[in-house]
Order: structure tokens, then sequence, then C-alpha cells
């Protein structure tokens, strides 16, 4: 069963601050991060369990090429993004999201 994936906001803002940055760096480097983000959640949508627990159910994808987690949870019908979060950030602001 292919599960749903949902952003909570706080995700999609942060998927859109690191498109700009790098997009800002270089033309086209945001849509190469992008298509590297697509990627790791076509992976997680096909099989979720294939990523590691990194605390309590929470579960991190790596962006390949760019320095990013993507930090999910896995529900019956669905994946839920809780953070697209950058590897040298404190984890303890991802981490206050999970409820």
């Amino acid at each position: 069963m292919t599960r749903e994936i949902v952003f909570r906001p706080e995700a999609e803002s942060e998927l859109i601050e690191a498109y700009e940055w790098y997009e800002g760096r270089q033309l086209g480097l945001g849509n190469d991060f992008l298509l590297c983000v697509e990627a790791a959640l076509s992976s997680l949508q096909r099989n979720p369990a294939l990523y590691p627990v990194v605390s309590k159910q929470v579960r991190r994808a790596l962006i390949h090429r760019f320095p990013f987690g993507i930090y999910y949870l896995i529900d019956p019908e669905r994946v839920v993004i809780i953070s697209v979060f950058h590897a040298r950030r404190d984890p303890n602001q991802w981490k206050s999201r999970v409820q």
C-alpha cells in the first residue's frame, strides 16, 4: 500500500526556506535540492519502514547530495513529514514537534 505524504506547516516552511537558500547561492541548485527531496520522498512513500528510527517513533531519510534529513512519522494511511532539517541544526527543534 502506498501511503499519502502530508507535510506539517513547519516542514513545508523549512523546505521552501532551503530551496530559496540554495537557489540564491546558484541558479538551479534549489531545483537540484528539490529533485533530491522528491527522490527521498518517493522512496519513503514506497517503503516508509526502510529508514531508521532516530527518536521515539520518528524516522529519518537522508537527502542525497545535501546535508538535510526528512523526519517523519508513519500512520496507517499516511506518512507525516514533521521536518526537513539541516544536519547541523539543533535536533531539539524538530523533537519538540513530536507529540
